[in-house]
């Protein structure tokens, strides 16, 4: 380890390679909350920060297995959930009085179509008001699915049971996963238009 009077010791999460400060501070420039998503190998996180000296403030948070509240039965990890529960995270952001946000990925791969991109879709698509251009989105047939029922549209029997045992076992189609998708985008809609009209 260097040593000597002009040494000096980088922040534990830069050391760690856990947060580039260079970016957060042009993030904070802004002075918008940030859209963080994180995706895990069952589901996707998301949630609206907002900067404080104190710590930051986390001011609306949503989780793909919340979309089981709303009828989803299929993986939690894919790109039509991780679209959904962006555009679940905007309404509840948009709820609590926050309409604007700027993306955070963190230190994940910037790759366009992602499931990154179709949570920022979903987040704009419900109404947050963020920056991004058009092309590093999936493509609408990716966002609800339509690749998903097309591919198990082509196995036989025996492979079809064998890679979407998951979904069986759920009782979920995924042949029929873009309707389930437009249903699903549905009553996110609903549940927040009955709680701005309380």
């Amino acid at each position: 380890m260097a040593q000597g009077a002009s040494y000096i010791v980088q922040y534990r999460r830069k050391r760690e390679d856990r947060t580039n400060y260079k970016s957060r501070l042009e993030m904070l420039k802004s002075r918008k909350q940030r859209l963080v998503v994180r995706a895990t190998n069952t589901r996707i996180l998301i949630q609206m920060i907002e900067y404080s000296e104190e710590g930051d403030h986390v001011s609306a948070t949503a989780d793909s297995n919340e979309l089981a509240q709303y009828g989803w039965k299929y993986s939690g990890n894919n790109v039509p959930a991780a679209y959904l529960t962006g555009f679940l995270c905007a309404k509840k952001s948009i709820a609590s009085g926050n309409t604007e946000a700027v993306m955070d990925i963190g230190l994940q791969a910037s790759i366009k179509g992602s499931k990154l991109y179709a949570a920022l879709k979903g987040a704009i698509d419900a109404g947050l008001a963020m920056p991004a251009g058009e092309k590093i989105f999936p493509d609408q047939k990716r966002l609800s699915g339509v690749h998903i029922a097309e591919y198990a549209s082509k196995l036989g029997k025996a492979e079809y049971e064998k890679k979407f045992s998951g979904y069986i076992k759920a009782g979920a189609d995924p042949k029929n996963i873009s309707r389930s998708f437009e249903e699903v985008k549905k009553k996110i809609e609903e549940s927040f238009q009955k709680t701005s009209k309380k």
